[in-house]
């Protein structure tokens, strides 16, 4: 698949994960990761097309491109059967990539794919923005992750939080890990509860007061329970 620069850091040997960070971070959210699993594994961290150093995509990618893309870059490392650990947003492209590729195990923390639910003040607030676009009236909106985003991000945020990746949930068959923070507001409990309810093999760990970057500010314990669940891989 087509792409500009990706910037890759592989460090380690031994059996290859690949680590996805969330929308708007860096290589550098998993980087505490890839350094303890370097001894064991072959670790691939990267900075996702459009984010860190590396280049955007040439248009805006579905989801589902992004886990082409992830799965041509993995191809020309001779990998096949990569362990995934994503948060947020690289959750989602880790969940296309698990659903169309094989993958041996799974682990998402803070994942998105599934459509929130709303209220009449959202649909209000896109009434509003549709009538000032007809309008030609110059209206702000949106988060402050569109609002900084260039115009080909932009489209591909769009596109990634409008599509519901629910459907695809049941066709994963490896064993799965979902840890979450109590207290996350952007993705809820709740989606991981569904989660845990849709893949066949998955269990969720909840992490007690914590929040959407629960993995990253718990750390070593998020390291411990990574190490648990892949136990017996190397």
């Amino acid at each position: 698949m087509e792409h500009g620069y990706v910037h890759v850091e592989k460090k380690g040997h031994g059996p290859a994960v690949v680590l996805l960070h969330g929308w708007g971070q860096n290589l550098y959210m998993m980087k505490f990761l890839q350094d303890h699993l370097q001894n064991q594994f072959t670790v691939f961290n990267l900075d996702l097309p459009g984010f860190g150093k590396s280049e955007e995509p040439l248009y805006c990618w579905s989801v589902d491109e992004y886990a082409q893309f992830l799965y041509c870059l993995l191809e020309e490392e001779g990998v096949k059967n990569p362990i995934l650990i994503a948060h947020s947003f690289g959750a989602r492209i880790a969940i296309c990539y698990a659903a169309r590729y094989p993958c041996k195990k799974l682990i998402l923390t803070g994942a998105a794919g599934l459509l929130p639910k709303r209220g009449m003040t959202y649909y209000l607030k896109v009434s509003i923005y549709k009538l000032c676009k007809k309008l030609s009236i110059n209206l702000t909106m949106g988060s402050e992750d569109y609002q900084k985003s260039s115009s080909v991000m932009r489209g591909v945020l769009v596109k990634a939080v409008n599509e519901n990746l629910e459907s695809l949930l049941p066709r994963i068959r490896c064993d799965t890990l979902l840890v979450w923070g109590e207290k996350d507001e952007q993705t809820p409990l709740w989606m991981g509860k569904r989660m845990e309810q849709l893949l066949p093999h998955a269990s969720l760990i909840v992490f007690k007061k914590e929040g959407h970057f629960a993995y990253f500010y718990q750390s070593l314990r998020f390291q411990r329970i990574v190490d648990a669940f892949l136990e017996g891989e190397v």
